[in-house]
């Protein structure tokens, strides 16, 4: 005899949405590496993140992690489901956005990270921008100059300066940051302006640790580059604070265009050796290898080759 709908138990619906959770809290668990790094990225407790990996096992039959006191690690079983899961979970997002988005605009959350200069000078303003059309959605802006673990924070995209090689993500080029050297009409009025690169030896001059070698300075001037180490005034690990120097005349500074703003027009700072170029650093947006982006995720992209095309770093 046939089974009629009746027959099946009432809580098929409560019995998916409960395997669901599951694995986003499997997910989260295994990426974050604790029950409580993942509780945050859900915005749960950990009593009840615990309780949705240890409901997903008893489903399963299998046991999915290993749990120490500090931490917890991925059992044969856990690793076979987390190498397709987070697919999977990814796939049903973008369905699911797909047909509300179309009607309500943008929704969720979207993790951000960016390092702190560039967040605050640029990203931030972009981010507002995007976000203004779609008031459902929720941004999660993360400031740090540190490489920062995407899975274990559970960013959905990060914005990351210079040439980055990581197999585990995916990068996108989005445009490029250039710098000028720049100084202040003081300091220029009590010291003559470089001439040369090798002029710049004999300057006080402010140095940003947060470049790849903070005090070797390379500029090209027709094809031809040159690097020259700089003595040092002063070692800061922002950008906008060797600008701010370089404004009070305390030496030369080898600032990003972006923290510059209007300081060449309004003559606050002057750029040195403008016959010279600094290389340029691509500007990148990286996700995770192999996660499908969901729509919001890949409309942020889009919006962002497009608003730094016009900020002029395209």
């Amino acid at each position: 005899m046939a089974m009629m709908w009746n027959d099946f138990p009432q809580s098929v619906p409560d019995i998916t949405m409960d395997l669901i959770d599951g694995l986003r809290a499997f997910v989260a668990t295994a990426e974050s590496g604790s029950f409580t790094g993942a509780a945050e990225r859900l915005d749960m407790s950990n009593r009840l993140t615990s309780k949705y990996v240890a409901e997903l096992e008893a489903r399963l039959g299998v046991r999915l992690l290993q749990r120490t006191t500090r931490q917890v690690g991925l059992t044969p079983s856990g690793e076979t489901l987390l190498a397709r899961a987070p697919a999977l979970l990814d796939d049903l997002d973008a369905m699911l956005a797909e047909v509300t988005d179309d009607r309500q605009g943008l929704s969720g959350t979207l993790r951000i990270s960016a390092p702190v200069t560039l967040g605050e000078k640029y990203v931030q303003g972009m981010l507002s921008r995007f976000a203004a059309p779609h008031p459902r959605l929720t941004i999660d802006l993360r400031l740090s100059d540190a490489f920062v673990d995407l899975a274990a924070e559970g960013i959905d995209l990060a914005f990351r300066v210079g040439d980055v090689a990581i197999s585990s993500m995916t990068r996108r080029k989005l445009g490029a940051i250039r710098s000028r050297l720049v100084a202040s009409p003081d300091y220029l009025a009590r010291h003559p302006a470089p001439q040369a690169p090798e002029d710049l030896q004999d300057h006080a001059c402010i140095v940003d640790t947060n470049r790849a070698a903070p005090a070797h300075w390379r500029l090209t001037r027709d094809g031809e580059s040159v690097s020259v180490q700089v003595p040092t005034r002063f070692m800061v690990n922002s950008a906008q604070v060797a600008r701010d120097l370089a404004v009070a005349g305390d030496g030369i500074a080898f600032c990003p265009d972006f923290v510059l703003g209007d300081d060449l027009e309004a003559r606050r700072l002057v750029h040195l050796l403008p016959d010279h170029d600094a290389p340029a650093h691509p500007l990148s947006a990286l996700w995770l290898e192999g996660r499908t982006l969901p729509r919001k995720t890949r409309a942020l992209i889009d919006f962002a080759v497009e608003d730094i095309r016009s900020s002029g770093m395209g």
